[in-house]
């Protein structure tokens, strides 16, 4: 199903924005290492302010909504599998993050070609980059804890 519709486009971003939040709250429960939930608490807190702010944005954009047709933009293409988190160490915990950025990223930096509103696609390009600076703290984070494990493994 197309996502075809700007109050489609806000739904599904802040559906989708709500489930990291409460994926990221999970990670939390099940990270040991306290700088890897200290990522995660961070993580999960902008994740909780961008759910608002799609919920305040669908709020305030919905008398000004261009009822043109929006396409090219489906929800299987944002699709995380989440399965086996459970039962997941630091890596997975950190994998599943470095998952979540990346589908955010990608969603918001092709919705903000497809919106109209102009405020709005500033607010999906703004949101994007902060999702590019995560991965890079994330990717930067596992190189620094496979470095750290490396170095205690050694005689």
């Amino acid at each position: 199903m197309a996502l075809s519709t700007f109050g489609a486009i806000m739904g599904f971003a802040a559906e989708m924005v709500g489930e990291t939040r409460d994926t990221y709250k999970a990670l939390i429960e099940k990270a040991k290492d306290p700088a890897l939930k200290e990522v995660l608490q961070e993580l999960a807190g902008e994740a909780g302010k961008n759910h608002s702010l799609m919920e305040k944005t669908r709020r305030e954009n919905v008398t000004e909504m261009i009822l043109e047709p929006i396409t090219g933009l489906h929800p299987e293409d944002y699709e995380v599998d989440l399965k086996g988190l459970e039962q997941g160490n630091e890596g997975d915990l950190l994998r599943t993050a470095l998952k979540l950025e990346e589908r955010e990223r990608k969603f918001f930096q092709e919705a903000s070609t497809k919106v109209s509103l102009p405020e709005v696609a500033r607010i999906f390009r703004k949101i994007c980059r902060r999702k590019e600076e995560n991965l890079k703290k994330l990717q930067g984070f596992g190189l620094n804890q496979t470095c750290l494990s490396k170095v205690n493994m050694s005689p």
